[in-house]
């Protein structure tokens, strides 16, 4: 039996690699939950598989294109955990959104070292939007954008100053269809939960002894209640 491909999937040499890279980025995310991305490293990497490091620049160029890969990983599962959550039209459209919510926060309780490395420059120099991670975020918009629509469906919000800049934003992301007030309903749902998140993570809460729990369930029925200005 040969490495090339069959009519039933890829070939024996492509399952290899892609298990081999599966398992370079698992003992990287062990990398950055001890250590943080400055902790990352393909020789250290290699250490532990067993290989010498240069074997592993041909499953990663370097740092950062492995570095790449996990963070479109980590849009993709936040994007998956959130469509799971929210998945059945049957559901009213404020418990999806609900739903949503709810699930946003607990994939970043549970992957923290993951939820960092979306919303920070884990390197200094390394190119945050580039287009593999710009078409990444946009599976976790759209997301989002799907649920909020029902939202929209049952009437107008006004979307003040924020409605023509973020309508241009929405349509340069792809979003052409997607109403003004779902880019600023979007926009608001990311900055007000994300804000809240980053701080629970960073154990901003828990230092002040207070649960945030009660602050993120008022600040979704607040987004669910109250117009963007």
């Amino acid at each position: 039996m040969d490495g090339r491909a069959h009519a039933g999937g890829p070939g024996l040499r492509g399952r290899f690699r892609a298990q081999v890279r599966d398992e370079i980025k698992q003992v990287a995310l062990r990398q950055l939950a001890d250590g943080g991305p400055q902790a990352l490293s393909l020789n250290a990497v290699a250490k532990v598989l067993g290989v010498s490091g240069p074997a592993l620049y041909r499953y990663f160029a370097n740092r950062d294109a492995l570095l790449t890969d996990l963070v479109v990983d980590a849009y993709r599962d936040l994007a998956a955990a959130c469509e799971a959550a929210t998945a059945g039209a049957w559901k009213d459209p404020a418990d999806r959104l609900r739903a949503l919510a709810k699930a946003y926060r607990a994939w970043a309780l549970e992957e923290p070292h993951r939820y960092r490395l979306l919303f920070r420059a884990p390197l200094y120099g390394y190119d945050a939007h580039s287009e593999p991670l710009v078409q990444a975020s946009q599976i976790a918009m759209n997301v989002a954008v799907e649920v909020l629509e029902g939202i929209a469906a049952e009437g107008p919000v006004a979307g003040g100053e924020l409605e023509a800049p973020l309508a241009e934003w929405a349509a340069g992301r792809g979003m052409p269809g997607a109403a003004a007030v779902i880019a600023v309903r979007a926009t608001t749902l990311w900055a007000r939960l994300h804000g809240l998140v980053s701080l629970e993570i960073e154990g901003n809460f828990a230092s002040m002894g207070l649960d945030p729990t009660p602050l993120y369930e008022g600040e979704i029925t607040n987004l669910l209640t109250t117009p963007p200005a």
